[in-house]
Parts: C-alpha cells; sequence; structure tokens
C-alpha cells in the first residue's frame, strides 16, 4: 500500500500580495518632476506584469524631504497597511522610504509587525527576511550621513553668500518689490504706494488694528491676496528692508532632520547689509517710526501696570497673576476686586480661582509678588499671603 500525503492549501497561498509602491522626490524641478514620472511608470509596470501581485497603487509625495514624517502620500499608505490592505511595499531605495535612520527602522518594524514586507530594489532588501534588518540599519545609517553632510553644505554655502552681501529674498511674499533678471530687488511701484500709505497712518496717529481694517475695508490686496492683519502692518513697519538694508539670517535651522526654523536670537551671525537696494522709506522716516512703535509699547505697558499691584498678585491654585476687574459696573452693588486671570479667560474648568477685594489687599501694602491663597471657614472667606520666594522655597 502506498500513501501519498496532500498538504492543504493555505488561504494565503491561494490569493495574490496585494503590492503597492512608493515614491518620493524633495524638489519639484523639472527633472525632478519626469524621474518621479519614470518611477511611477516602472512601478505600475512591474506590479501589473507579476502574475502573483495584484496592483493596490503608487503612493507618491512630491517636493517632501524624506527626514519629515508628515508626508502625506506616506501616510495614507501606512494607514492603508493597517487596515489590511497591502502585504507588500516596492521602494526603490531605503534614501526614498526615509533618510532618518529612526524613521526607517521605526516603521519597518512597525509594518513587519503587521506582516507587511518592504521591498527596496536598488539595495535588494527584504524586510522579512532573516538579514533585513541588519542591512537596513547600516544603510540607512548612510543615508541619515548623507542627509547631513548635504544640510551642513547648504548651510555653509548660504552663510557664504550672507558674508559677501547677497540676501535670499521671497519677493512673493515681499510687498513692495519684484526681482530683475539677474535677482536684484525692483521696486514695485503699485505696491510701493501701499507701503508708503501704512507708514505714513501710523505716523498719522493710527493703531496696527485701525489700519488693517481699513485696508481690508477698501479691498486692498495683501500681498499674498488675503486680508490684513495688525501683525502684518507691524511686520511691514518694523521691516528694515524698506528703508534699503538688509539684515539677514533672522532665522536659522538648529535641526537638519526637522527641517524646523526658529527666529535667531543671538544663536548665529546675523548679517547688516547697508543699502542693499533702492528704498521705498527713507531713513528718517523709518526711524522715526521705530521710535513711536516704542513709544507707544512702553505707553501700553505703563497702562498694564497703573495699578500699584498689578503683576504682583498670584493665585495659589495655578500660579497666574490676579487681575484688577470691577464687578456691577455702574450699579449700587459696584465692587473692586482682584481675580485670577486664568479663571476668567478659561473658566473654573481650569482653575477655581482666587478673587479678593480690593480694600483689603490695597491695606496690606504689598511691595513684592505675594501668592494669595484663599479658603472658607463656616462661611467665611480666609486668606493667607506669602511671598512667592518663601513659597517656593
Amino acid at each position: 500500500m502506498k500513501v501519498t500525503i496532500i498538504q492543504p492549501k493555505t488561504e494565503n497561498s491561494l490569493l495574490k500580495k496585494r503590492v503597492c509602491a512608493y515614491a518620493r522626490v524633495s524638489s519639484l524641478s523639472n527633472s525632478q518632476g519626469e524621474s518621479l514620472e519614470n518611477q511611477i511608470t516602472y512601478f505600475k509596470s512591474k506590479i501589473k506584469s507579476n502574475p502573483e501581485y495584484e496592483f493596490v497603487d503608487v503612493f507618491v509625495d512630491h517636493g517632501i524631504t524624506g527626514t519629515k514624517e508628515d508626508r502625506p502620500a506616506f501616510q495614507e499608505m501606512l494607514k492603508q497597511c493597517q487596515e489590511g490592505k497591502i502585504d507588500l511595499i516596492l521602494v526603490k531605495s531605503v534614501s526614498r522610504f526615509a533618510r532618518n535612520t529612526l524613521i526607517v527602522l521605526e516603521q519597518v518594524r512597525k509594518l513587519k509587525s503587521i506582516g507587511v514586507e518592504v521591498y527596496f530594489e536598488n539595495e535588494n532588501i527584504w524586510t522579512l527576511s532573516k538579514d533585513g534588518e541588519l542591512m537596513l540599519t547600516v544603510l540607512s545609517a548612510f543615508a541619515e550621513e548623507e542627509s547631513r553632510s548635504v544640510s551642513e553644505n547648504v548651510k555653509w554655502s548660504i552663510r557664504k553668500r550672507f558674508e559677501k552681501g547677497e540676501g535670499i529674498l521671497n519677493t512673493k511674499r515681499f510687498l513692495g518689490y519684484d526681482k530683475d533678471m539677474y535677482g536684484d530687488l525692483i521696486i514695485n511701484e503699485k505696491e510701493a504706494e501701499i507701503v508708503r500709505r501704512i507708514f505714513e497712518e501710523y505716523l498719522n496717529g493710527k493703531g496696527s488694528h485701525a489700519i488693517a481694517k481699513l485696508l481690508n475695508a477698501e479691498g486692498v490686496p495683501t500681498v499674498a491676496g488675503g486680508k490684513w492683519h495688525d501683525t502684518t502692518i507691524l511686520g511691514i513697519l518694523k521691516n528694515e528692508k524698506y528703508k534699503g538694508d538688509a539684515l539677514l539670517q533672522k532665522t536659522y535651522t538648529p535641526d537638519y532632520r526637522t527641517k524646523k526654523k526658529k527666529r535667531n536670537n543671538g544663536n548665529v551671525n546675523t548679517y547688516l547689509v547697508r543699502e542693499s537696494h533702492s528704498p521705498i522709506i527713507s531713513d528718517d522716516r523709518w526711524e522715526e517710526v521705530q521710535k513711536e512703535l516704542q513709544r507707544r509699547r512702553r505707553s501700553i505697558d505703563l497702562k498694564k501696570n497703573k495699578y500699584a499691584l498689578s503683576g504682583k498678585l498670584i493665585c495659589s491654585k495655578c500660579g497666574s497673576k490676579l487681575k484688577r476687574r470691577t464687578w456691577n459696573s455702574g450699579k449700587p452693588s459696584q465692587k473692586i476686586v482682584w481675580q485670577c486671570s486664568t479663571y476668567i479667560k478659561e473658566g473654573k474648568n481650569v482653575c477655581e480661582g482666587t478673587v479678593i477685594d480690593d480694600a483689603l489687599i490695597t491695606a496690606l501694602n504689598i511691595e513684592e509678588e505675594t501668592v494669595i491663597k484663599e479658603w472658607v471657614v463656616n462661611g467665611e472667606k480666609r486668606y493667607l499671603y506669602t511671598s512667592k520666594a518663601d513659597d517656593s522655597n
């Protein structure tokens, strides 16, 4: 008697692998665009021509670096993997998947845990294979170092341009100027009139809110085509470029992975280039506006601290300052109190608040920051006053 063992066919062996591809270019240039189109065509053909594969999609990110995790197509692909719609991801190379070693390994491990494999074609790495992760660790480290090196080279190049007085300005977001064929700033007279008007309106007594409201009411467009805001007006009034100078490297990028810019508060060198381009506002007029900006700022500060106790009383419950308020204004029951500013702005869900009568706290002649602790005994309010320094100890 001869017995032949027939292995049962599993469900997976009867199904095609659901396969997608991921492609990315970090530039929006024409050459990069053509390269991306070639990748899409290549992967579609590769997947559809394989009888064991079922084509899902080619996920594409345009003009986004691989050091960032906020890639929309990449995130959509991961979402579909989590939903069980993808079994295999094809990628041209490790650096196309991500340049950051941690991102590569983290995502590959997440995909591996749900049974999704990634194939890196140039390196011939299958992530579910025995040696896949070891090879990935080495290769993605090289990709990350390459990204860091490129970033440092770009920074060095920009610094050298700054040292020569060569600015990098985007006139699409800069009211009053265009660029000529050589890349130099030239005045856009139509927009320059708006800039001059903003300076004049401010010196004539209008505030930034009032100027923004006026321009919006008249339908005057911003450089980006949106609405005017007080911050936009203040940005124009403070911008030294309108008097023909250029302060370079106002922002910097501390981390090549995130690419996030930060305001330069003395962290790296800044470069002031005098008379770098034609001015819209004269030096004297610009300086006059700066003095007026400072005068109004000091006036606001004085108003904020016009009461002797302003900024000195602190809520024991949340650490916020108490603010002077008038309850039942104009009525016989009118009362002046000091109340927790967090409670006023955000309500009792954030802080239960502290409140004390102005007459009671003023009589104490407080001269330093003091924590006010409030509690109730037999329906009567009691208070404990502690200097902030003693309270922290």
